[in-house]
């Protein structure tokens, strides 16, 4: 049986609750709002159709269906999709041409395989931005909204930049890696990312040998990667670099070079022996304290922003937040590092569907370009202009800024990027754009009208009552319908004579898209 479109909410007065209990959300309290949240938080956002499909089945199975998303059919990548070898190696007799040139002096040839070199460059950076566009249209169409999801959290967990490696299938490599373990296991990724040729090369690895150790990634491994700071010292940094020497990579795959490799004892977190990259790893993953860093991680991107760890002591948090991250960092050791059981024990409990935590995250630009279309089902028009409005609000894919990754919350919001973020939704639901309209504007025009379907299902007639359709479309796009939101929206179809048509909806829409609790999810 259809569930009724909720028009509950929590009163503005009313202090926002955080729930202590972890224990599972009863059916019962798993209404619209819930469902949403859900949807929001381990994907994109959904349509209205969407979130009452999640409020009919209950969250059990709502939940089963978003992590074990295996079952649900998924783009199949042609081997051929992207050129491996726009920047492979020289091969032997290039090397060879290379050398007599310079032997020789001869500044023809050099110029030639100069220009050559310059060719495929440019080919690479041409195929990167293709890559980028692929990746968001697959962000935008997929089925496995949270495998998606979980590949931009390690990508900016385990962040790694074309333009420092400029290498674009090594990306490619990367992006699918962390889509393969998505939701696995952790300690699969982080064997994994001591011999990804992306990140061997970014924290400069590949030149790490014997009697000269770069303590890049050493450092990275429990800095940012595993540990977090205050958990491993200077030392512990030195060893664990002598460990990784000789960890490389030919072409497009990982090569340990024994030869370059350090085989002398080292002393690691307060273990003795003669260790390797794997044995390193092995021991960070002994610690305590890994758990609970990727924990907090994980619980920072799906629940509530977290103070960094280097300014704040998460003992200032409120109890029923370090309450809940204890129960995730013992869930994740019960599962030996198995990311799946910790996101179905959090999109279960009492505790993610707490009121304060609702439409309380400061949308990242890739939610609010890709949860547009998904929630509002809107054209995609142009991939080149929405990935560039990305780059524009701070989010370009395959270059974060540093190994730290982007800082989120609210370095996402600024006066620059509030005008991108607006543009943006206006270009998406009408086609216009700063300068001019794009010729999708009246090729694939927007029709709204079928967000009003499940409502006209659930209540005969209320899709053509302008309070009714300002009330369920601010519940689909902020979450909520304060009255300071409804009376603008209200007084647009009043001035267009009570008529909910396909352009009053577009200009409802372009209005609820410009409040500021449009960038909240």
């Amino acid at each position: 049986m259809r569930q009724p479109v909720s028009t509950k909410g929590t009163p503005e007065n009313q202090r926002p609750v955080i729930h202590a209990s972890m224990s599972p959300i009863r059916d019962a309290d798993f209404g619209y709002e819930q469902a949403r949240h859900l949807l929001w938080r381990a994907g994109f956002g959904g349509t209205p159709r969407q979130v009452q499909t999640l409020v009919s089945w209950g969250p059990a199975k709502s939940v089963d269906y978003l992590v074990d998303y295996r079952e649900v059919p998924s783009e199949a990548v042609k081997a051929d999709r992207f050129d491996k070898d726009i920047m492979r190696p020289p091969t032997a007799e290039e090397r060879t041409q290379m050398a007599r040139a310079r032997r020789e002096r001869d500044e023809e040839a050099l110029n030639r395989l100069q220009q050559e070199r310059q060719r495929r460059e440019r080919l690479d950076r041409t195929q990167v931005s293709e890559m980028q566009k692929w990746w968001l249209r697959r962000m935008i169409e997929t089925g496995r909204p949270l495998e998606e999801r979980m590949t931009l959290f390690w990508h900016g967990h385990f962040a790694t930049s074309y333009r420092t490696i400029e290498n674009s299938y090594h990306m490619f490599m990367q992006n699918e890696f962390f889509r393969a373990s998505a939701v696995g296991n952790f300690a699969d990724l982080v064997f994994g990312i001591i011999r990804d040729p992306a990140m061997l090369a970014y924290l400069d690895n590949n030149n790490s040998r014997k009697g000269r150790p770069n303590e890049n990634l050493a450092r990275e491994l429990m800095e940012l990667f595993a540990l977090g700071i205050g958990n491993y010292g200077e030392q512990d940094i030195k060893e664990g670099a002598r460990a990784l020497t000789g960890y490389t990579f030919d072409d497009d795959a990982f090569v340990f070079q024994r030869g370059n490799h350090d085989e002398g004892p080292k002393r690691i977190l307060g273990r003795s022996g003669n260790f390797d990259g794997d044995e390193f790893v092995k021991i960070i993953l002994e610690q305590p304290a890994c758990a609970s860093y990727i924990t907090r991680k994980l619980y920072h991107t799906f629940v509530r922003d977290l103070p960094p760890l280097e300014r704040a002591e998460d003992q200032k948090l409120p109890p029923e937040v370090r309450g809940a991250m204890r129960d995730l960092a013992s869930t994740f050791l019960r599962a030996r590092y198995g990311i799946a059981p910790v996101l179905k024990r959090l999109f279960l409990s009492e505790h993610f569907y707490s009121p304060a935590f609702m439409n309380e995250q400061i949308k990242s630009p890739v939610q609010l370009v890709v949860g547009a279309v998904r929630s509002l089902n809107t054209p995609v028009r142009d991939l080149s202009i929405l990935n560039d409005a990305l780059d524009l609000m701070g989010q370009n894919l395959m270059f974060p800024p540093s190994v730290k990754g982007w800082d989120g919350g609210r370095s996402w919001i600024n006066t620059s990027t509030l005008y991108v973020r607006q543009n943006l939704m206006a270009f998406l639901i009408t086609g216009k754009k700063p300068q001019g309209y794009d010729p999708s504007a009246e090729t694939d025009r927007y029709d709204p009208m079928p967000l009003l379907e499940e409502l006209a299902l659930a209540e005969p007639g209320a899709e053509r009552r302008p309070e009714r359709v300002c009330d369920y479309l601010l519940r689909l796009t902020i979450g909520r319908a304060p009255e300071r939101a409804m009376r603008p929206l209200v007084e647009f179809l009043g001035a267009h004579g009570d008529r909910v048509e396909p352009d009053h909806v577009r200009g409802l829409l372009l209005l609820i898209t410009a409040m500021p609790e449009y960038q909240l999810c």
